[in-house]
């Protein structure tokens, strides 16, 4: 803890001040009581528990100090927002992602991961999001409305033709979105200068959720973090579904199977759609961003949680006056009432 008014603090001298004058207050009173030696008077003064003729004096001295401590500003260290800072959300809708293996299927959990992030980020952060499977199509501009996050929410499904994966493009699509966003980019997804690197280091991040390696693209999942690291731009990468993850394909009206899982399935036959948490470690890394494996919705959820609790903050200071002000006032109210309480009765 920190303090806006550090020389303040010496008003915490009143408080060993208050004891003294306490203490001389005691002393007079005994004078007084000794003059008076009527021991009847007295004993009905005096009756009860000696402790309870301290315990408001303690309560006292305490507000006391509460309020020397409040008037020197005490600050904390936390997290604030970060102003202009933007999110981009990146969830993979191919077929795979609707497999039960996650419970109540891969795309559920994510879309569900999503609104806890949502609630746990700044009311003024902007969040975009994007939906690919075989090419990126943006869902939400990045906007602080997150009302309008979550009704994009609703409508992403997988594209019809299980285009497959395209984590490289996808990873492009993000920087692309979030230069545009922070006034940083061009729209040139070949083009990412040093100007727009400064423009966007620490305003944006991109939050990738995928849930299988990369079946098609123009650009490779490293060639795409490479664009998201010479932007200055953190992906936090989730590997999302279990190793043993399987989706049936073909049989009772269901689709064949999508572009870039191997031939040779027959119709009702389980395809394999295992996560591959090995590429997206490598992209996290490369971006200076954090990997996270979630093979349950619960451990998803967490993930969006701790992420939503600090993206779109920075370090800072957040000032307490007001609790160390509030605590003063009860212990005050406190002191007060346990004094009238327990104030001897003059017979």
């Amino acid at each position: 803890m920190t303090f806006e008014r550090p020389l303040l603090l010496l008003t915490l001298l009143l408080v060993p001040l208050a004891i003294v004058l306490y203490m001389l207050a005691e002393r007079r009173r005994m004078r007084y009581a000794i003059r008076f030696t009527n021991v009847d008077v007295l004993a009905g003064v005096v009756r009860g528990r000696i402790w309870r003729q301290y315990v408001p004096l303690v309560l006292f001295l305490l507000a006391l100090a509460a309020l020397c401590v409040g008037v020197a500003r005490p600050q904390r260290e936390t997290l604030v927002p970060k102003d202009r800072a933007t999110v981009i959300l990146v969830i993979d809708v191919s077929r795979s992602m609707q497999a039960k293996d996650v419970k109540p299927s891969r795309i559920g959990a994510a879309a569900q991961a999503v609104r806890v992030f949502l609630k746990k980020v700044p009311d003024r952060l902007q969040v975009g999001l994007i939906a690919f499977a075989g090419d990126p199509a943006v869902a939400a501009p990045p906007t602080a409305d997150h009302d309008l996050v979550r009704q994009a929410l609703d409508t992403i499904q997988w594209y019809p033709s299980f285009g497959g994966t395209a984590i490289g493009d996808a990873l492009a699509e993000a920087v692309r979105l979030g230069q545009e966003a922070a006034g940083g980019g061009n729209g040139n997804l070949a083009s990412v200068t040093t100007a727009a690197s400064r423009t966007t280091h620490g305003l944006v991040s991109i939050l990738f959720l995928s849930d299988g390696a990369q079946t098609r693209g123009q650009l490779l999942p490293l060639e795409g973090a490479d664009r998201a690291r010479d932007a200055g731009i953190p992906v936090y990468t989730v590997a999302l579904g279990t190793p043993n993850g399987t989706l049936q394909f073909g049989g009772g009206g269901s689709p064949r199977p999508p572009q870039g899982f191997p031939n040779g399935f027959g119709f009702g036959r389980n395809v394999p759609v295992p996560p591959d948490p090995a590429t997206l470690h490598a992209i996290a890394n490369r971006t200076g961003g954090q990997f996270f494996a979630a093979r349950d919705a619960e451990s998803l959820k967490r993930a969006y949680s701790k992420l939503g609790s600090r993206l779109g903050r920075k370090p800072g200071k957040t000032e307490v006056t007001y609790g160390f002000l509030a605590v003063a006032a009860g212990l005050l109210v406190a002191a007060g009432l346990l004094s009238a309480a327990w104030s001897p009765r003059l017979p």
